[in-house]
């Protein structure tokens, strides 16, 4: 009988153990919506997102604080003038995805040409032969494979420039 209960102690606890790594597994931070009742309550939405719940000095503390102002402004875009769109693709944050989105899906009045098997698109300005767009996308890898801020500030503006006749080319 002593052994039966030996064998019962021993799978709870190994049931406990199993039950505790996979709780790990599926929720490995402090901040699991499953186990935080609160997280519900209408108080827990409208806490700061950057003050812990023990008020400590928050780990991260945002640099930027953009107004919702500055967040929903709206930029016109012109499409027939002078105006490019410069993608930075940063790696590793859903930049392709985005690079894509920016010429196959984006309603325009003369969207980008996407043919099937070709990985780059057309992105010409309504009646002209220059793009609006500057991505590896529409131009290629003009700047290198995943040109940071520093080539890019080099490396655009010579790109483009190289593509108009001096007299054409806008003031940046």
């Amino acid at each position: 009988m002593e052994d039966r209960s030996h064998k019962v102690l021993l799978a709870l606890v190994m049931l406990l153990l199993f039950a505790v790594i996979v709780l790990q597994y599926v929720c490995p931070g402090t901040e699991c919506q499953l186990l935080r009742l609160r997280a519900l309550s209408p108080a827990a939405a409208a806490a700061d997102p950057y003050r812990a719940e023990d008020e400590t000095p928050a780990r991260f503390v945002p640099r930027f604080n953009f107004s919702a102002d500055d967040l929903l402004r709206r930029v016109d875009f012109n499409i027939k003038g002078d105006d490019l769109i410069v993608f930075l693709h940063i790696q590793k944050t859903g930049g392709t995805t985005f690079g894509r989105h920016l010429v196959r899906n984006i309603q325009l009045e003369q969207p980008c040409e996407c043919r099937a098997g070709q990985k780059k698109c057309t992105c010409h300005r309504p009646g002209k032969r220059e793009t609006w767009l500057f991505s590896r996308f529409s131009t290629g890898w003009s700047c290198g494979l995943h040109a940071d801020w520093t080539e890019l500030t080099n490396c655009v503006p010579s790109v483009v420039d190289s593509k108009k006749e001096v007299r054409l080319r806008p003031s940046r």
